[in-house]
């Protein structure tokens, strides 16, 4: 019986998924830490804001009552912050591309997606039937633009993630345009990570109806566990995007918590001095090649050790990275290192050079 059920699952989603990191307390109970340096998932490793929590806090208050359909104090708040631009919400990055791609592939439809980057994009696109093609980056993980545009001239969407993950490359603005001039589909670029680069890509909204610019709550505003992403839209696409999304995904507490997160700008600030002071850092004491990085994290280059051998050695050290075997494209031997708390990065530096 449960053979003949399994074969009614698409094909798509008999196995992989996404991979996730691993976890502190496994570490811990494994190898006997109180505490274990959680440098795999790209965090803000402090607790949210006081603002952010007083209005979390507040908004449970009303827990009984569905959330707000167009989360208005949000999207306000978010142009109050960044300009009077469109802007859509969703249940983290992941449920704002999910929303994106639904709007827009049907099954056989063409995807463009500069490789090795994050993973979600592929499962979105599947999920709704469509066609992937990997533009592979160059050796220094800078988006190949003449064979990206190449691919994707024709293509209804395609991605870019920049700040990438997990490579931390930046792509610039110019390149961007450049690619916008040429395509005559949609590109979603991924900017979860922008805050800690000091790039602007906004001012390209004003020039081009074919670009949605994505982001998220999650890394430099300290709200990963509450799932708030949003995107910078072309006025023309708003009804679409409203249309697709699934009614209520961003839940109340979380939407308030992001309205008292960006009402200190400060905290942004100083978790951002934080990491760019630690990603020199890592340059400079990590004894094994660091890729430059506009992100809160870095790529290292393990080699001889494959990605899975350094994460299981730095485990036993009592510190959990992320191997990224997982990203096709990449190869074998690099890991990706959150910026944490001090003690953690220096628990982390500690750790590599002893291998």
């Amino acid at each position: 019986m449960k053979s003949s059920l399994r074969s009614l699952i698409r094909p798509c989603f008999l196995e992989g998924g996404y991979r996730f990191a691993g976890k502190a307390e496994d570490i811990a109970a494994r190898f006997g830490f109180e505490q274990v340096a959680r440098l795999a998932s790209n965090e803000n490793p402090s607790p949210p804001s006081a603002d952010a929590l007083a209005k979390a806090y507040e908004a449970l208050l009303s827990g009984n009552r569905y959330p707000d359909t167009t989360h208005d104090a949000l999207i306000a708040q978010l142009q109050s912050v960044h300009g009077q631009y469109p802007v859509v919400t969703g249940a983290g990055m992941d449920g704002v591309i999910e929303t994106v791609v639904r709007t827009i592939i049907s099954p056989l439809d063409r995807v463009v997606i500069s490789t090795p980057t994050f993973s979600f994009y592929d499962l979105a696109v599947k999920a709704q039937g469509g066609i992937i093609e990997h533009i592979q980056r160059l050796e220094d993980y800078t988006v190949d633009r003449d064979a990206f545009i190449e691919s994707a001239w024709d293509a209804k969407l395609s991605f870019i993630c920049s700040p990438n993950n997990p490579t931390g490359t930046v792509t610039s603005p110019d390149d961007i345009a450049a690619i916008l001039e040429e395509i005559k589909g949609i590109l979603f670029l991924d900017n979860a990570y922008v805050e800690f680069s000091g790039v602007d890509y906004l001012p390209l909204l004003d020039r081009y109806e074919n670009l949605i610019i994505g982001r998220t709550m999650s890394k430099v505003y300290g709200l990963a566990g509450l799932r708030v992403g949003y995107a910078f839209v072309p006025d023309w696409y708003l009804p679409y995007y409203t249309r697709a999304a699934t009614p209520f995904a961003l839940n109340a507490v979380s939407a308030a918590a992001a309205v008292g997160a960006l009402n200190d700008l400060s905290y942004a600030d100083r978790f951002i001095a934080h990491v760019r002071r630690w990603r020199e850092r890592f340059v400079l004491e990590i004894p094994y090649p660091v890729a430059p990085s506009g992100a809160n994290f870095v790529l290292v280059d393990m080699s001889p050790y494959t990605g899975r051998e350094a994460a299981d050695a730095l485990a036993r050290k009592g510190v959990l990275v992320r191997s990224c075997e997982s990203f096709p494209g990449l190869g074998e031997t690099f890991i990706r290192v959150s910026i944490g708390e001090d003690w953690e990065c220096e628990r982390f530096v500690l750790a590599v050079a002893s291998l």
